[in-house]
């Protein structure tokens, strides 16, 4: 079976997206898959079993980019066509079944969305590939444990929350006494002096703490979420794959909105500031509540 899946520019709807695709790979053994997706999203999918072509699909001017992918794959014929997109691309290649998401901002979780394209209710959850030599380069950048993992950046400032609040709330975690009592600090943000800047302080202050920001490919991040203890971070594509890999997760939400995109799992949380969300800001979210969040998630895993 022979299976396109256009998919996000973005990191966090990639991963989310995921969930449709260990779904159809467990329903089609041996499926060959290509997948079509934005360039920062490319490693979500690097170490996928069963994918035949990844493209990555760079934005040109009057969408000039939708005319490269369809030469790419206009000339084969698919067994499922698995657009996200909502183009039009699906219904111009061949094809013996098509699933088109729809278009537009809708009330609901976005994996609700994602699911509902084939009729899945409720959705699956999201996975996170990753190869051996991942799991060894992690291992080997976070010995031992256990570690807490702090994601202090995001794609957009007003989803960060103050450096100053991330910094309180690890000392209270890792604090004689803490949930996290002795555990070792990593931080992880994506490439780009935006992302470097809102991690800069905090890595300052916590001069102990090793220093991921923007050095790792994706498949290696994943690996390296799979073995935190606690990851807490901000609303971001580093906190759907922290979910994702497994990893308690406490997602820090302000105006974006977590009955919309709060990290997907039975051992992700999230916690929202005071206020509505796209009403309030990230500086109406308490370090005693984002820390109250991590101990009782850490306490249910310990019970688990």
């Amino acid at each position: 079976m022979r299976i396109l899946f256009v998919t996000a520019t973005r990191i966090g709807d990639a991963v989310l997206s995921t969930a449709l695709l260990g779904h159809l790979l467990a329903r089609h053994p041996g499926a060959r898959v290509t997948v079509a997706c934005g360039p920062a999203a490319a490693g979500v999918f690097a170490r996928m079993p069963g994918l035949e072509r990844l493209i990555v699909v760079a934005k040109r001017r009057w969408s000039l980019h939708w005319l490269d992918l369809w030469r790419q794959v206009a000339f084969t014929r698919w067994d499922l066509v698995v657009d996200l997109r909502a183009s039009a691309l699906a219904w111009t290649v061949p094809a013996r079944r098509r699933a088109v998401g729809r278009g537009g901002r809708r009330a609901g979780h976005r994996l609700t969305h994602i699911g509902a394209v084939l009729g899945l209710s409720p959705p699956p959850l999201p996975v996170a590939w990753t190869a051996p030599e991942d799991e060894a380069r992690a291992a080997a950048l976070l010995p031992g444990g256990p570690w807490l993992v702090l994601g202090p950046t995001a794609n957009w400032a007003e989803k960060v929350w103050p450096a100053d609040r991330f910094v309180a709330a690890a000392r209270a975690l890792t604090a004689p006494g803490g949930a996290l009592a002795g555990a070792r600090i990593a931080v992880l943000g994506g490439p780009g002096g935006a992302e470097r800047a809102s991690a800069a302080p905090v890595l300052a202050a916590l001069p102990g703490a090793v220093d991921l920001v923007g050095t790792l490919d994706l498949p290696v991040v994943a690996a390296v979420l799979r073995r935190a203890a606690l990851y807490l971070g901000n609303d971001s594509g580093l906190m759907h794959l922290a979910a994702a890999a497994g990893a308690p997760v406490v997602g820090l939400f302000g105006q974006s909105d977590p009955r919309e995109y709060g990290p997907c799992g039975p051992r992700a949380v999230a916690v929202q500031a005071d206020g509505e969300p796209f009403r309030t800001t990230m500086a109406a979210l308490p370090v005693d509540r984002a820390v109250a969040a991590a101990e009782a998630l850490l306490r249910r895993e310990a019970a688990a």
